[in-house]
């Protein structure tokens, strides 16, 4: 039987590869609005990134997520990006 091949990202944040399954993507359609993907299925460029605060600090302070999609981001995405982090971590 053959093995399926697991899809691997970057994530912003850290760097590292990871599967795409445990990551966060960020998306930005044609319209240039950046939304966060939860199916990851949405059309548009997307931006990855892992389920860790540090790593979301890191992408903050350096605005690599302004260089993925290079157009300035709104701070609700990050805010919104901070409770999906803190929801999925007090699940686990």
């Amino acid at each position: 039987m053959k093995k399926k091949k697991v899809p691997i990202r970057m994530c912003i944040g850290c760097m590292e590869n990871k599967p795409k399954k445990e990551l966060i993507r960020v998306v930005k359609n044609k319209e240039n609005e950046i939304s966060i993907d939860f199916t990851g299925k949405k059309p548009g460029r997307g931006a990855y990134i892992c389920n860790n605060p540090e790593c979301l600090k890191k992408a903050q302070k350096a605005k690599r997520l302004e260089k993925a999609f290079e157009l300035p981001i709104d701070n609700t995405i990050f805010e919104e990006l901070q409770k999906q982090m803190e929801g999925l971590n007090e699940g686990s």
